[in-house]
């Protein structure tokens, strides 16, 4: 496996935690999701790792022109499709035998500065994955300044969202990145050295709500029970602790690992497992991948696998979503 994470070495972005991924699912084979294609690096990586085929996802239409000069090398074992992971199930058309989810921003997305998702380059305050869709600078330009706070507290786990959102309604109309962190900056006291970006927070919550991350997640997840052969393996790599809480609360609820309730809380109607955790542990960088890139730092990998259970509702309030991604769902 290592060998196969090896040889797309030239990929413009190395995927995180490709290895371990590859280690954790081996063998690999028939048909898989790349549900975030991104820069394609986990696609290629499956490809090469014995894959039959690999039904690349993304919701940016950008991806796939970027990848245009490489992927007709495998023929009709990758087939690209714009839309949602959200709707992978649909759109894959068939049953898989492996889904791969690579959540939260690519670093593809936060060096492109036209993008709008970095603080530290300027750009048009946009943040959205797709080309559709309203944009960051709608949002911070037109939400109530409680609504911001909300957002900025539930999302970014901002301890000073009720300043910076007071700050961003005083200052505004936004039309670039930097205009925004420079209000950000001044709402904060001043960064210490090894203090991550007083805007990083912030700009990850504002991210989140254009892009209704946590939403897409819930249904992500479910559309990949609902796509995988009894036996296929659903992996998924997250970046933060509300993205890792909800996988990991899927892979409990969904395998019949979530306990019988409490004296606070009423236990749940039983139902059969539909998933077993491969990793009952989350899986992290070692220090060979954080030499190589830092961004991994925080990545985990979590791992299950199919059982013959019929795919049925999750219950969304026992995820761990926040507040607002619960308030948002039907």
């Amino acid at each position: 496996m290592a060998a196969a994470a090896a040889r797309i070495s030239g990929a413009p972005h190395i995927p995180v935690l490709l290895r371990p991924l590859l280690e954790a699912v081996a063998p690999v084979s028939g048909t898989w999701i790349d549900g975030t294609f991104g820069a394609g690096g986990y696609a290629r990586g499956l490809l090469e790792a014995g894959a039959n085929k690999v039904i690349g996802i993304d919701r940016d239409p950008m991806v796939f022109r970027m990848a245009a000069d490489w992927a007709g090398q495998y023929g009709e074992r990758l087939r690209l499709v714009q839309g949602t992971f959200s709707d992978m199930d649909g759109l894959a058309g068939e049953a898989v035998d492996g889904v791969v989810l690579d959540l939260g921003v690519s670093s593809m997305q936060l060096d492109q500065a036209e993008r709008g998702f970095s603080f530290q380059k300027d750009g048009p305050l946009d943040m959205r994955m797709g080309d559709t869709g309203p944009t960051a600078a709608d949002l911070v330009n037109n939400a109530s300044e409680s609504d911001l706070a909300d957002i900025l507290y539930h999302y970014g786990e901002e301890r000073a969202s009720r300043r910076i959102a007071r700050a961003i309604v005083a200052a505004r109309p936004f039309v670039t990145t930097l205009q925004l962190v420079q209000v950000i900056e001044r709402s904060l006291p001043r960064q210490k050295p090894g203090q991550s970006h007083p805007a990083t927070r912030s700009f990850q919550a504002i991210r989140i709500a254009v892009n209704d991350e946590f939403g897409q997640l819930a249904e992500g997840l479910e559309a990949a029970e609902r796509a995988l052969k009894p036996g296929g393996q659903l992996a998924v790599v997250s970046f933060h602790s509300l993205e890792d809480r909800i996988v990991k609360r899927f892979f409990q609820l969904r395998s019949g690992g979530d306990g019988q309730g409490s004296r606070y809380a009423p236990a749940r109607e039983q139902v059969d497992p539909t998933f077993t955790q491969k990793t009952r542990k989350a899986v992290g960088p070692d220090d060979e991948e954080l030499n190589q890139n830092p961004r991994a730092r925080s990545a985990k990998l979590r791992v299950g696998i199919r059982t013959e259970a019929q795919a049925g509702p999750l219950d969304r309030s026992a995820l761990g979503l926040p507040k607002l991604a619960l308030e948002g769902t039907n």
